[in-house]
């Protein structure tokens, strides 16, 4: 609950749900859109537009660029609000491989959906995301970025690297 001057007001956590459409706040005045997927999986889209709301069947069919673990309260905090939900296309169900790299043993692993991982090679590896998972400000700088055509310090941070 929050108090201001007196009144008391609710502050209510959004539920998060698959097939959720968010629009992303930009620092650029405009609006990146992203799509709740699995939990904490996002996909997130090829638009970014300045007001009025487009039709939620307009920001589904635009191609997604990436797909991250995102921290939950983007979302259940109000920071991207919920405009709409769509069902889910079956090429969407489909969790990314991501790597993962063990920092005592330098060994390379990949996973699908954060389940078990395997061992892999480098080359199995290469041109992968990272396994993280993002928080929204990151997400941001990186939407940002990719609209402006310009490489992202996050992703760069996170990219394989010489073993």
């Amino acid at each position: 609950m929050l108090e201001i001057l007196g009144f008391r007001k609710i502050m209510r956590r959004v539920t998060i749900r698959p097939g959720d459409v968010v629009r992303i706040p930009l620092s650029s005045e405009c609006f990146g859109f992203g799509w709740v997927l699995r939990n904490p999986l996002m996909a997130f889209f090829d638009l970014c537009l300045d007001e009025p709301l487009p039709p939620l069947c307009e920001v589904v069919a635009r191609p997604v660029v990436f797909k991250l673990w995102v921290m939950n309260y983007a979302v259940t905090k109000g920071l991207w609000p919920v405009i709409g939900r769509s069902e889910l296309p079956p090429e969407q169900l489909v969790a990314p491989r991501l790597f993962k790299v063990d920092l005592m043993s330098g060994s390379l692993s990949t996973t699908s959906g954060g389940g078990v991982a395997r061992p892999a090679t480098r080359e199995e590896c290469e041109g992968l995301e990272r396994a993280a998972v993002w928080d929204p400000e990151h997400v941001v700088s990186r939407l940002e970025d990719y609209f402006a055509g310009r490489p992202n310090k996050w992703v760069e941070s996170l990219r394989l690297k010489g073993l």
